[in-house]
Formats: C-alpha cells, sequence, structure tokens
C-alpha cells in the first residue's frame, strides 16, 4: 500500500482533480463527488473518488 491519504479534504480533492475549492465543495454538497461530513468538515475517500472517476470515464451519468 501506498503512502497517499485514505482521506482528502475539499483543498485536497480539488487539487487532485485540477479545480478550485469552490467547485469541489459544491460538488461534494451536492453529491456528485462521493464526501461525508466529520462535524463540519467535509471529507472524500481517495478509493471512492478513483471509483467515481473511473464511473464518469466510462460515460456513466450519476
Amino acid at each position: 500500500m501506498d503512502n497517499e491519504r485514505e482521506i482528502m479534504t475539499v483543498a485536497q480533492v480539488a487539487e487532485y482533480l485540477q479545480i478550485s475549492e469552490v467547485t469541489t465543495y459544491k460538488l461534494v454538497q451536492d453529491g456528485r463527488i462521493p464526501g461525508f461530513k466529520i462535524g463540519r468538515h467535509w471529507r472524500v475517500r481517495k478509493e471512492d473518488l478513483r471509483e467515481h472517476i473511473a464511473k464518469l470515464a466510462h460515460g456513466e451519468h450519476l
């Protein structure tokens, strides 16, 4: 297993996807990127994000 973080912040997801933090936050909040809240803060599992990207790459609309 690599040493990448399993759980990512909105800022880390934005950097990973090369989009703005504001856009990333909206996508997570709207359920278009799989995420969960810990208190008031959104987090995204890297594996969930990879699976989501793979589905989008194969033309699935989520």
